[in-house]
């Protein structure tokens, strides 16, 4: 097993082989022991860097023991505002020793602390580098083109578009006219095919797919299925990340598509259809054969895809990479293929496959069931070094009073020892909440924690969180020797 100080180096590696820049606040700033990767020139603002957030950690320092932490959670775990239903677990990041539960092996429903399953096996079946493509191909008849989603929920139309540096309809809309010379394009199919069964998930709460959470999860569509992808961007603080989403997303996209050909009027209609089977070698020369590649985008590479997904929370992404662990294990791309294959990815890495049940990618699912043990043995099978593309996962996570969905919390007296050496998934519905993540001791060792309630009592919900930060924030401050 490689020291937790590997895991800095291991992190730069694998986001240096994709090529991404990892800016504020950064997965490598201060517990991860090295500095954030610089922005090039080009690409940088006149905000100035902002300084580390999270203390870094001592891989040499004491490891607390199972008394001292839980005689520092003990009382917090009993707190009224969680319930009467707290499952914990917490272990030391470096030996994987298990250092406290309480119901941790129990199957606890984990809303959208899912996700970090959803991340760690996306990596292992797919790779940090991975890109989601795009196709178009060409149709059964001249001039018509059959456009073939591969499952990229950050597609845009153009430079507008929801998700920075995502594949673009325009760009792809180019590769077309190119090859396809003088014949213009006259009619847009659409291919979604790739993924199967409901869209819309089993357990989801009946306002999900109206709410602006969720989405129709089709392999075709075009910011995450927003109907106004720039004011959900202008909007999303306010909002939380809710926004209006299109009811079926990937004939929006054809029509978006068929749009920039100029189409108009009945050309501008849309049906689904299969794109037909490449042709073969000795195709003819002249006008592309049918299912001949006429052009190709791809997504911003997974790890990126992860570390949205994470930081933002974002449900249509964690459903439409759930499909894509489907794909790499050969099973069907929907909401029942992906939990399998995610059971299956959690098996081959050697954890208790029986201690998760999902029925979705996201945690929408009242159905979902996952142990708060097999929630610290990913993050620390993520982060001890032996599995070097799975550290993707911690470049998301929100930092206490910093990012994300903790960017408003730790600010209570009771809870500041926790802001800024806290990096952790949050996770809620009606009376469920969670959070799962690390945290550096006050001797500067790293630990992961999963604490799950979900009989929470209703109307309590800043009450409930303040009860779970107190948990964390209480590592953040001892020893617990």
């Amino acid at each position: 097993m490689l020291p937790v100080a590997v895991l800095a180096t291991v992190l730069l590696v694998v986001l240096a082989a994709v090529g991404v820049v990892v800016v504020r606040p950064g997965p490598v700033a201060g517990w991860l022991g090295g500095e954030t990767a610089p922005t090039p020139a080009a690409a940088r603002s006149t905000e100035p860097d902002p300084p580390a957030v999270l203390a870094g950690p001592d891989p040499n320092a004491p490891v607390p023991t199972p008394e001292g932490v839980r005689a520092a959670l003990e009382p917090l775990v009993r707190a009224a505002a969680l319930g009467e239903r707290v499952n914990v677990s917490v272990a030391d990041v470096t030996t994987g020793q298990a250092l406290y539960g309480n119901g941790q092996d129990a199957p606890t429903v984990p809303a959208s602390v899912t996700k970090l399953a959803t991340a760690v096996t996306v990596l292992a079946a797919r790779g940090p580098g991975y890109r989601i493509p795009t196709r178009a191909v060409a149709g059964p008849n001249p001039g018509e083109v059959v456009i073939v989603g591969g499952g990229d929920p950050t597609l845009a139309v153009d430079k507008d578009g929801f998700y920075p540096g995502a594949a673009r309809l325009d760009a792809l809309a180019a590769q077309v006219r190119t090859a396809l010379g003088g014949t213009a394009p006259t009619k847009v199919i659409v291919d979604s095919s790739l993924f199967s069964g409901p869209v819309y998930g089993p357990g989801w709460d009946a306002d999900i797919p109206t709410g602006g959470f969720g989405a129709a999860i089709t392999a075709l569509m075009t910011d995450g299925a927003r109907r106004d992808p720039e004011a959900a961007r202008k909007t999303f603080d306010d909002t939380h990340g809710a926004a209006e989403r299109v009811p079926q997303p990937d004939l929006t996209a054809g029509r978006q598509f068929a749009k920039l050909f100029g189409l108009s009027g009945d050309a501008a209609e849309v049906k689904r259809g299969k794109a037909p089977a490449a042709p073969g070698a000795g195709a003819s020369a002249g006008a592309p054969a049918p299912g001949t590649e006429l052009g190709k985008v791809e997504s911003l590479p997974m790890v990126r895809l992860v570390d949205i997904m994470i930081s933002d929370s974002d449900n249509v992404i964690a459903e439409t990479l759930a499909r894509q662990v489907a794909l790499a294990r050969d099973k069907p791309a929907s909401f029942a293929g992906g939990a399998a294959a995610t059971d299956a990815v959690i098996g081959e890495l050697g954890l208790p496959a029986d201690e998760i049940s999902l029925a979705d990618g996201s945690g929408l699912s009242r159905t979902d069931r996952i142990s708060p043990s097999l929630l610290t043995d990913l993050l620390t099978l993520a982060g001890n070094g032996s599995h070097p593309e799975l550290a993707a996962i911690f470049g998301g996570l929100p930092v206490a009073g910093w990012s994300g969905t903790l960017d408003d919390r730790y600010e209570a007296a009771v809870t500041k020892a926790g802001a800024g050496v806290v990096r952790a998934k949050t996770g809620t519905l009606t009376g469920v909440n969670a959070i799962a993540g690390l945290v550096t001791t006050a001797d500067g060792r790293l630990l992961t924690f999963a604490v799950l309630t979900d009989q929470a009592p209703a109307g309590t919900l800043d009450e409930t969180r303040q009860a779970l930060d107190r948990i964390t924030s209480a590592l953040a401050r001892c020893g617990c020797r």
